[in-house]
C-alpha cells in the first residue's frame, strides 16, 4: 500500500517545461527560475519531452551526498547556482495527458523513464518497498532528514493530505517570525527570532531561536526584518513581560526553519536552533506539525 522516498532538505518546486522553455513555480506560485542559474533549467529543457509538470525539491548537497537546507539559503542570497541539484518525484503532466488521477506508481513509473541514470543536476527519487520503520532508521543513521511514505495507488493532490506522511529523524518545522531581538553583540544583527504557528486564523506564540545563526545570517535576517517592524504585537495572546524583552514586532509575512529537541508543557520550543529562512512557504500555512 506504502511506498517510501528520502525526504530531502531542500525548496519544493513545479518544474513547467513547454518546447524547451522551463518554468520553475514555488509552491506559492512565484517564478523563480532565474534565482537557480542555467544548469538546472537545460537538464530539464533537455528531457524527450514537449510538454510537461513536474514536481520536486531543489537542494544543495554535502560531500557525503546528502541534502543540506543550511547551505542553500547562503547560496540563493549569493548568487551561487553551481551546488543545485533537482530531485523529480512525480509527473503531473505530460504531452497534453493529465496524469493527476492516474495511481502514483504509474506516474512514478512514466517519470523514471524520462530521466536519464547520468544527468548532474537532474535526478530521479527513488522510492523504497521495505517497511516504513526499517527505512526511517536506516535514513537516521545516513543523516537524512527523514522519510516521506506515499500510498502508491493515490491519485496526485496539491495541499496537505492523507496521502503522503512524513517522517523525521529530528523535530523541525517551520514557523512564522513575529519579531526579533537584536544582537547586543554585533550592530544590525539579530540575537534571536521571535516564532508562532497559524491556529485557526490566530499566530500562536511558540518561543524563541538565539542559536545557529552566523555572522552574515543574523545580518541578512536584521535587514529583511526590519522594514517589517511593526508597532504591536501579531500574536493573539500577549506575550508576558520576559517574552516580550527587547522585542521589536513585525508583520509576520517571514518563515523560519528551525530544529528543535521538544515541545515544552505549554507549547514552548526547547533547545531550538534556527537552519534557515523559508521563501517558497507562506506564512498562513504554517501550522503546529
Amino acid at each position: 500500500q506504502w511506498l517510501h522516498e528520502v525526504k530531502f532538505d531542500g525548496y519544493r518546486l513545479l518544474a513547467r517545461i513547454e518546447a524547451g522553455r522551463v518554468v520553475l513555480l514555488t509552491r506559492t506560485g512565484l517564478d523563480w527560475t532565474a534565482r537557480f542559474g542555467d544548469q538546472i533549467s537545460a537538464a530539464l529543457a533537455s528531457l524527450p519531452v514537449r510538454a510537461a509538470l513536474t514536481d520536486g525539491e531543489l537542494v544543495v548537497e554535502t560531500a557525503g551526498g546528502t541534502s543540506d537546507f543550511s547551505a542553500l539559503q547562503p547560496d540563493l542570497s549569493a548568487g551561487r547556482t553551481d551546488r543545485f541539484i533537482f530531485y523529480v518525484f512525480d509527473l503531473l503532466h505530460l504531452d497534453g495527458y493529465d496524469l493527476r488521477d492516474a495511481t502514483l506508481e504509474a506516474r512514478k513509473g512514466a517519470l523514471h523513464d524520462l530521466v536519464p541514470d547520468d544527468a548532474a543536476r537532474l535526478r530521479f527519487s527513488g522510492h523504497f518497498d521495505e517497511a516504513g520503520g526499517q527505512v526511517l532508521r536506516h535514513a537516521c543513521r545516513l543523516g537524512l532528514e527523514g522519510i516521506v511514505s506515499k500510498q502508491r495507488d493515490a491519485p496526485y493532490r496539491s495541499g496537505r493530505g492523507r496521502d503522503w506522511v512524513k517522517s523525521k529523524c529530528v523535530a523541525r518545522q517551520e514557523f512564522v517570525i513575529g519579531g526579533y531581538v537584536p544582537s547586543t553583540a554585533n550592530r544590525g544583527a539579530v540575537g534571536s527570532l521571535v516564532l508562532g504557528v497559524q491556529e485557526n486564523g490566530r499566530l500562536v506564540h511558540v518561543g524563541r531561536v538565539g542559536t545557529g545563526f552566523t555572522a552574515a545570517t543574523a545580518a541578512d535576517l536584521f535587514r529583511r526584518l526590519q522594514p517589517l517592524d511593526v508597532p504591536d504585537s501579531p500574536f493573539a495572546a500577549a506575550l508576558t513581560a520576559r517574552e516580550r524583552k527587547g522585542v521589536r514586532y513585525v508583520r509576520p509575512d517571514c518563515v523560519a526553519e528551525v530544529e528543535f529537541r521538544a515541545w515544552t508543557a505549554d507549547g514552548h520550543l526547547r533547545h531550538a536552533a534556527f537552519l534557515g529562512q523559508r521563501e517558497d512557504k507562506p506564512a498562513a500555512d504554517i501550522v503546529r506539525e
